[in-house]
């Protein structure tokens, strides 16, 4: 019965986990730039930009998941060195919350 439940918990989930991605057109030749650092990188390759995107020539996917359910005396900070979401109690940051349901990655 256990294992049901929480098969059915994963299934219902799978909406929730779905990445941020954007397409980028090819570039011709043996490299192309990064929309956001301007930054060159051969065809082929993968990089992960200032605005914690993962990316290749053709496209970026968020490298993060956006927490969007967890309890009402938390909230959620982004830390950007890190490229993730921590959700911390409000009047006590070093407490994490749980996250229940979040988008991304």
């Amino acid at each position: 019965m256990k294992l049901l439940a929480l098969a059915t918990l994963l299934c219902a989930l799978v909406p929730l986990i779905s990445p941020h991605c954007y397409g980028k057109p090819e570039t011709s030749g043996t490299h192309c730039q990064d929309y956001a650092d301007k930054t060159w990188h051969a065809v082929g390759s993968s990089w992960r930009n200032s605005n914690c995107m993962d990316c290749t020539c053709s496209r970026c996917c968020s490298a993060y998941s956006t927490p969007k359910q967890f309890p009402p005396d938390c909230e959620s900070v982004f830390d950007s060195e890190a490229c993730e979401y921590i959700v911390r109690k409000k009047n006590d940051p070093s407490v994490r919350c749980p996250i229940y349901g979040a988008v991304g990655k």
